[in-house]
């Protein structure tokens, strides 16, 4: 299996991620991470060139990730929601360029959390919003090099995007060679039939993976189907990053958002150390065979 690049989430470091934060790349690097995930909460809270600087004073490399509230949603009947939503997303784009992440990753079709039960012709168009918005930030990001992975998040946290295959569906509506998905296994345990085969369907469109347990806590602790998806990975030559994502259950925005109740492993820092540690032995064992 190719060597791939392991990150950790900013999500599990700090919320909202920003200058003051420098000490999550020495940490990041200390406990042998090869990419630091920076979500990219509030844009006016880091910079580029700060970012980068950080970067090559710890030897750590980048992604990007985005952060899709209620005012950047691509999808909404509202004009103004869905400019800024692109608005944004060109923003992570040129972040994305200047520290050289080879994406921007996330749900970046609605708003997270937005679940309703809407009329087939409401739910189209909501849909085509989203591909035409996501066509538009797609050139934009081509021309700077830099791809957008999109994440299906399960049916409690979108009623859009579920599965690999519908965002398969949407890659395809928004017909750019730079627009691919983002693979999360919480999100598959719950809404994949066999979380390998749909890896294996996606193939090379798939651009990116972050990894957590059923429960949102540390990777190999839960009932996740690790042998079976992380060969599913090697069958498909996958060469990207593996980042390790869970949330501060401190943080109560993000807690609320992702329905974080109680702790999910008996610390964060336990989570970062052993999710790598399982990573690692996962990609190991391909590797010797």
């Amino acid at each position: 299996m190719p060597a791939n690049p392991i990150g950790l989430s900013t999500f599990i470091l700090a919320s909202p991620f920003s200058l003051e934060d420098a000490w999550a790349f020495d940490r990041v690097a200390e406990l042998g991470y090869d990419v630091i995930e920076v979500c990219i909460e509030d844009p006016q809270k880091i910079t580029s060139e700060w970012l980068v600087h950080e970067s090559q004073r710890t030897g750590t490399d980048i992604g990007i990730c985005g952060a899709f509230g209620p005012d950047r949603d691509v999808s909404d009947p509202d004009p103004r929601r869905r400019d800024n939503g692109m608005a944004y997303l060109r923003d992570c784009v040129d972040v994305a360029a200047a520290v050289g992440s080879p994406h921007v990753a996330g749900p970046m079709f609605s708003a997270t959390g937005r679940a309703e039960l809407l009329e087939p012709g409401e739910r189209q168009a909501r849909w085509q919003n989203a591909a035409e918005s996501l066509r538009a930030v797609a050139d934009y990001a081509g021309d700077r090099g830099v791809r957008l992975a999109i994440e299906p998040l399960n049916r409690f946290e979108t009623d859009m995007v579920n599965t690999i295959e519908q965002g398969l569906n949407l890659c395809d509506d928004i017909g750019r060679e730079n627009v691919g998905l983002l693979v999360d296994t919480f999100h598959m345990n719950i809404e994949e039939k066999d979380i390998a085969d749909a890896v294996r369907g996606a193939g090379s469109r798939i651009f990116h993976v972050q990894v957590s347990e059923n429960d949102r806590g540390t990777p190999g602790s839960g009932h996740v189907p690790w042998d079976s998806f992380f060969d599913s990975l090697k069958d498909i030559n996958y060469s990207g990053q593996i980042v390790v994502e869970s949330f501060l259950p401190t943080v109560k925005e993000i807690a609320r958002a992702v329905s974080l109740w109680r702790p999910v492993a008996p610390s964060m820092e336990s989570l970062s150390e052993d999710g790598l540690a399982f990573v690692k032995s996962m990609l190991g064992e391909r590797s010797e065979r």
